[in-house]
């Protein structure tokens, strides 16, 4: 039985990107016999307020997507990530890192675009010296990857072999990061198949080693093509109305929207089928 689920973070409204993305989600699990839930991604407490979460819940009701299950929240879990990177560490698997995100870009930055992966200026402790020294920001601490790479399944996309990144576990606020929390939580909370935007592709290699280190089973993947704006930007409020509220406001019902959605996805009826799904992004207009 497939369980999926639906994990934004709470910092402001959905747009129908984020809409159409959760609604393949839920009708692969529901409509396949098996559970969703929605999941609060609000390590971001800056931007993460209550106020938007049931913003988000008030939007995701509105075109029939609910949860099996109050949703959790991984503000509220902190001390679970926070043992399980140590347990990591006191295993020799993580590093402190010092670097900036400009150093970073600078180190890494690919001659011909493509994804910029961290460099492991920090690795060892030589580099790591080197960047302290000149540097008062406190550490981060990341997963060694090193050169290894992970080969996955996704629905969309077939047999995926992607590079392990040297992925950050504790930012250097001492916060968790997304990519520990999403493997511990996907693993807690039973989750069989990931529907997430394309966007994550390329990390979840990274994410599918440390499931693997952690003795986790790896979920299903499917990653759908991103809904973008005529320019073929990702989609943003500068493309206009995005939000349920933006389109109701002209008149555009959720349901209206929903159904747009649905055919967008390819679908007709009350079935799911994964092979009818686009691969290339939607163009919003």
């Amino acid at each position: 039985m497939i369980r999926g689920r639906f994990a934004p973070s709470p910092t402001g409204d959905l747009h129908v990107g984020n809409i159409r993305t959760a609604l393949a989600a839920w009708a692969s699990a529901t409509m396949s016999g098996g559970d969703f839930v929605i999941r609060w991604e609000d390590l971001d407490r800056h931007n993460s307020s209550d106020r938007h979460a049931e913003s988000q819940l008030r939007d995701l009701t509105a075109v029939g997507i609910e949860s099996a299950e109050t949703p959790l929240v991984q503000s509220e879990r902190f001390a679970v990530y926070h043992a399980i990177i140590d347990d990591l560490t006191a295993q020799g698997l993580t590093y402190e890192c010092f670097c900036s995100r400009k150093d970073i870009r600078e180190a890494a930055a690919a001659p011909h675009g493509g994804v910029v992966r961290y460099p492991g200026t920090c690795r060892t402790e030589a580099g790591r010296e080197r960047v302290r020294r000149g540097s008062d920001r406190p550490a981060a601490l990341r997963l060694r990857g090193g050169e290894m790479s992970e080969t996955f399944t996704d629905r969309l996309h077939g047999e995926v072999r992607g590079v392990v990144d040297d992925i950050v576990l504790r930012r250097n606020d001492g916060i968790p990061s997304y990519n520990i929390a999403v493997v511990v939580d996907d693993a807690a909370q039973g989750i069989t198949e990931v529907v997430r935007g394309d966007d994550l592709l390329d990390a979840t290699a990274s994410q599918v080693h440390l499931q693997k280190l952690l003795g986790y089973t790896t979920p299903t993947y499917a990653h759908v093509p991103l809904v973008v704006g005529e320019d073929g930007e990702r989609l943003a409020k500068r493309h206009g109305a995005v939000t349920l509220a933006d389109l109701a406001a002209q008149g555009v019902s959720a349901d209206e929207v929903r159904g747009l959605l649905w055919e967008s996805l390819g679908q007709h009826g009350n079935t799911w089928d994964w092979s009818a799904v686009p691969r290339s992004p939607f163009v919003w207009r």
